[in-house]
C-alpha cells in the first residue's frame, strides 16, 4: 500500500471521528493529515511527510485556537436569547417592594422580577435582560 493511501484513510478516520464527536479541531488535524498526503504524492520522504502533516495541522490548530479567542463571549444562557425565550420581552412594573423586587403578571403566571444592577426602579414598561432562576432581571425602557 503507498504511503499516500495511509495518510488519505488517516484524513478520512479523522473527519469521520470530528463528525461523531463534533469538535472542530480534529477536522484542522485532518487537513495536516492531507498535507502529508500530498507531500506523499509529491514524493517526498516519510520525515518531509510528518514534518508537513505536524506544522499544517498544528498552524490550523492554531490558527482556529486563535480565531475563537477572538471571538466576544456567548452571554451565559441565562442571558442569551438564542435560549431562553423571555430575554427581551417586556414586562409592566405596576409597584416596586421595600425589598427591591416587584410582582408582575407575565406569560399567565406571577413573576418576580429585580432591576438590574445600576438600573432605576421606575413603574412602567421594562424589558427583561436576563432569568436567573425564577426571577426576572429587568431594565426600565
Amino acid at each position: 500500500m503507498a504511503q499516500s493511501t495511509l495518510w488519505w484513510l488517516l484524513t478520512g478516520t479523522a473527519v469521520a471521528v470530528e463528525l461523531l464527536t463534533g469538535t472542530f479541531y480534529l477536522l484542522m488535524l485532518a487537513i495536516g493529515l492531507a498535507a502529508g498526503a500530498l507531500a506523499a504524492h509529491a514524493g517526498a520522504s516519510m520525515s518531509v511527510q510528518l514534518v508537513t502533516a505536524g506544522v499544517v495541522g498544528g498552524g490550523a490548530v492554531a490558527a482556529w485556537h486563535v480565531r475563537r479567542r477572538k471571538r466576544p463571549a456567548e452571554p451565559a444562557a441565562g442571558a442569551n436569547p438564542d435560549v431562553n425565550m423571555d430575554v427581551g420581552e417586556t414586562v409592566q412594573v405596576h409597584a416596586w417592594d421595600a425589598d427591591g423586587t416587584a410582582t408582575v403578571k407575565y406569560r399567565g403566571a406571577n413573576w418576580t422580577v429585580v432591576a438590574l444592577e445600576g438600573s432605576v426602579h421606575g413603574t412602567g414598561a421594562h424589558r427583561v435582560r436576563e432569568v436567573v432562576g425564577s426571577r426576572l432581571v429587568v431594565e426600565k425602557i
